[in-house]
């Protein structure tokens, strides 16, 4: 595992007050525990990153962040409120994410899949939607706007009407980014948001999450390329076993030799593949 960092960090603003705060998870399955007793707290203005061998519960966190899981023990609050195990709920708190796998709507063009980020933000009821009337009409209208200027955003102004499917790679993740951010989030969670890409699509998404770290918006990261995660967060917490082995600064962390030893030596279990 290479953990040089070369490329200097940019200067972080003022950290803030704690958005997200984790406390105690545990997420058992039958007999299997895939995470264990685990705290976090992102703080506005942070970007904190989320790294560990495969199997060690990163994903699985993630879903017990986001509601996708029902924690088996423990809380997750959102500026001080808890989240209910509810996605949906937990995105209009506030709580947005991307996926390992890219999951965007491959008929819908990149505005439309955009778009549909934007309408848990909508309040047009049934009626008026089917009706096509003046509310409906003028969310509509104000909805394709903030779609078209998260596309300009993410560097994908020019593809707006290009279906999903026909992207590259490198663009399908930068769209699935513009449609988290079409939620209004407070926090975004990105899982493995540079996973298949190339170097200079790596470095465009790390530019990306500076841009969106600096909108005032919380980032948390799960990556495995750690020259990346070095160079990106302000804080590192190393999952193993489900279990914290570490929280710190980049430098504290890639200079702990238990790390080392837990990629050299990491895991076999299928446990992330099936979160």
């Amino acid at each position: 595992m290479s953990t040089a960092a070369t490329a200097p960090q940019r200067t972080a603003p003022a950290i803030g007050a704690p958005v997200v705060e984790a406390r105690g998870v545990v997420m058992r399955f039958g007999g299997l525990v895939a995470v264990n007793n685990v705290d976090l707290t992102v703080h506005e203005g942070e970007i904190v990153g989320l790294i560990g061998p495969n199997g060690a519960g990163k994903t699985t966190f993630f879903n017990c962040l986001t509601g996708m899981y029902k924690p088996t023990e423990g809380q997750v609050t959102l500026s001080g409120e808890t989240l209910p195990p509810k996605p949906r709920r937990v995105v209009t708190a506030g709580m947005a994410r991307t996926f390992q796998n890219i999951r965007l709507f491959s008929n819908m063009t990149s505005l439309e899949n955009v778009m549909v980020g934007r309408y848990c933000r909508t309040s047009a009821g049934p009626l008026t939607s089917i009706l096509r009337g003046p509310k409906y009409k003028r969310e509509e209208a104000a909805t394709r706007e903030r779609a078209q200027e998260l596309l300009d955003f993410v560097g994908l102004g020019d593809k707006a009407e290009h279906l999903s499917r026909n992207l590259p790679y490198g663009d399908q993740r930068r769209l699935e980014i513009a449609r988290a951010l079409a939620t209004d989030p407070k926090v975004i969670l990105l899982d493995e948001p540079t996973a298949g890409m190339n170097p200079q699509e790596t470095r465009q998404a790390s530019d990306l999450i500076f841009r969106i770290r600096d909108m005032g918006i919380a980032v948390v990261v799960i990556e495995h390329d750690m020259r990346f995660i070095f160079n990106l967060c302000d804080r590192v917490l190393c999952l193993v076993r489900g279990e914290t082995l570490i929280e710190g600064s980049p430098a504290e962390v890639q200079s702990d030799p238990r790390v080392i030893e837990a990629y050299i030596g990491g895991g076999t279990d299928d446990e992330e593949e099936q979160a």
